[in-house]
């Protein structure tokens, strides 16, 4: 195996696995090494960055490849003549792309915090980072024993404008002496086409993302996009274990929810994915009262900062892994580690 811990590669002690969702992004400003550096700390098993390319064809973690939100690119005024609309997976959008810049170019931008209603205490460390790349949130994992698990974002679109994201993320990664599914890596994608390529080229292990409203869009550019409810029937979970070694699923498809934004589940979809051979990885859980089911949410409704206020994420957490998911993507993985642990002793 390569210098990272066994533990990264397959949890701790069987325990499902802790993947900090761009890094503790509840506590820094997502996709920054700071991020990454502070869910480590916590006690993630796997560091998540999202991949996008420069122009030069560096990737780079951001959570999309427009940053206004994400950079402070609109304080600078010689960038000013970037700004553009452009389609994406079609949709339009207006701003800066990551793919319209170099990577020395973007190395004079700083990160800030992409939600500051629902995280203003993040706005503290707006300035202070860079936008990472792929080898340095790499290099960080390996220091410190913990796997990466990147996501290719908008494929079809790099592809596109010839920027293919799976060429060098296989190289940056073999690299590193990552390239077998013995390695604590796991490759994620809302498209198929791009993991079922991958299939063939690499033995790191494949995640199938699936969202409940959004189908992949190199389906839907082919005419022919299943639903995410198609996905996860127990036929549709056979053709994904035809090239994938799990799923990476909203947490409404084993917690739904119903009247009044309660939970009603679980649902069977966890048995039919390990009947189907593949592992399950729940996203996301946030410990926000705003992103948490109206059961698992705590204090005064009426208070002004409730929406912000942290609830019963504990709780949330201990109903989905009773379960017996395989991993949960957590923007605290601090509180994701410290259920687990709470659970070995209780």
């Amino acid at each position: 195996m390569s210098q990272s811990s066994s533990v990264a590669a397959g949890g701790r002690a069987g325990d499902p696995i802790v993947i900090a969702h761009r890094g503790a992004s509840a506590i820094r400003p997502e996709h920054t090494l700071l991020a990454y550096e502070a869910a480590i700390a916590l006690g993630a098993d796997y560091i998540e960055p999202d991949l996008v390319s420069t122009k030069d064809g560096v990737l780079v973690a951001r959570h999309e490849n427009e940053i206004s939100q994400t950079t402070d690119v609109e304080n600078h005024p010689e960038f000013a003549g970037r700004r553009t609309t452009k389609t994406i997976d079609g949709a339009t959008v207006t701003g800066w792309f990551t793919e319209d810049f170099t990577l020395a170019e973007l190395r004079t931008l700083r990160a800030r915090e992409r939600i500051p209603l629902i995280r203003p205490v993040n706005t503290a460390f707006n300035g202070l980072a860079q936008i990472p790349t792929l080898d340095e949130v790499v290099q960080l994992a390996q220091r410190h024993g913990v796997g990466v698990y990147p996501e290719t974002k908008h494929p079809t679109y790099f592809d596109s404008i010839g920027l293919p994201l799976e060429e060098p993320l296989l190289a940056g990664l073999a690299e590193h002496g990552w390239r077998d599914r013995h390695d604590p890596v796991f490759i994620q994608s809302f498209e198929t086409a791009n993991l079922r390529d991958l299939r063939g080229r690499t033995g790191l292990r494949l995640i199938q993302l699936i969202d409940l409203h959004r189908p992949p869009y190199d389906r839907v550019a082919a005419g022919d996009p299943p639903t995410g409810v198609e996905m996860t029937t127990p036929a549709g979970l056979k053709d994904v274990a035809a090239y994938a070694d799990g799923v990476g699923v909203h947490t409404a498809f084993i917690l739904p929810t119903g009247p009044g934004n309660r939970t009603t589940g679980p649902t069977a979809f966890v048995g039919d994915a390990h009947r189907a051979g593949l592992l399950v990885h729940a996203w996301t859980v946030r410990p926000e009262n705003h992103h948490l089911p109206a059961d698992f949410r705590l204090g005064d409704p009426g208070s002004p900062v409730h929406a912000i206020a942290t609830g019963d994420v504990m709780g949330y957490l201990n109903k989905l892994y009773d379960t017996g998911l395989d991993g949960v993507f957590a923007d605290d993985p601090g509180i994701a580690r410290a259920t687990l642990a709470a659970r070995a002793t209780g």
